[in-house]
This record gives structure tokens, sequence and C-alpha cells, in this order.
């Protein structure tokens, strides 16, 4: 399952970069990523501090992923491993399922840019990384 491990860990390594980004002043997607109400109004307004907290948290993602193809080896507590390998995955379905309202493939406010774009990539993107996570425990 090292394939599908190094595809997760690069996932997570450009979402981290993106997030982390945002840190340093960067805006590529930041306003296309933040679900709104219909009337254009935020429904988040993250700081910079909220984006490294999910960048480094993602980037441990690429790691732990990295980590899982053997093409490293680092010595880590084995529950790490028991435990990761699934609560990534539940975090990622979580995630595509959503709080239907605003997120996931159950919202109720699709029309907004954001609704539009988590519709077509950032929820069925969630799906996939909850899917290979699976998919690399179970094979």
């Amino acid at each position: 399952m090292a394939p599908l491990s190094l595809v997760l860990s690069v996932i997570f390594f450009i979402l981290g970069i993106i997030h982390l980004n945002w840190v340093i002043g960067g805006s590529f997607g930041f306003v296309e990523s933040l679900p709104t109400k219909e009337t254009g109004e935020r429904i988040l307004n993250p700081k910079k501090i909220d984006s490294a907290i999910v960048g480094l948290g993602l980037m441990s993602f690429a790691f732990f992923y990295l980590l899982k193809t053997n093409l490293i080896v680092f010595n880590m507590p084995n529950w790490i491993f028991k435990y990761g390998s699934w609560i990534i995955p539940i975090i990622f379905i979580l995630r595509s399922v959503g709080d239907f309202k605003y997120v996931g493939f159950f919202k109720k406010v699709k029309q907004t840019t954001f609704g539009k774009l988590d519709t077509k990539f950032y929820s069925p993107l969630c799906a996939f990384i909850a899917t290979v996570g699976v998919l690399i425990e179970i094979l």
C-alpha cells in the first residue's frame, strides 16, 4: 500500500503548504475556501494561528503517510500508527459529510462560491482521502 500512502502524503503536503502560505500572507484560494451564507457573509473568520494549526496538522498527516510508505524510517510508538490510521480517515469522512448546512455533500447552501467549489472539489477530495486511508488499512 506504499503507492496509496505516497499519494496521501503528497496531497496532505500540498494542502499543508497552502494553509501555511496563508499564515505568511498569501491569498491563493483563501476566500474561496471559506463557507459563506447566501448573503456572502463568512461563516468562519480564521486567524493566522488557525491556518498555522491546520497547516501543521496537514503536514503531520503527510509525514504520517510518508512513514507508512517505508521510504523513510522514524521510530514512532505503534499506537500512533494503530489509531492514526483510523482517526485521519474518520476526520475526512466527517468533513465530506459536513454540517448539513454550509459544508459537505449534504449541505443546504450550495449556490455560493464556496458551496459550488465544495460540491465540485473539496468534499470529493475529502471523501477520496478518507476512502484511500481506509483502503490502506484494510488491504
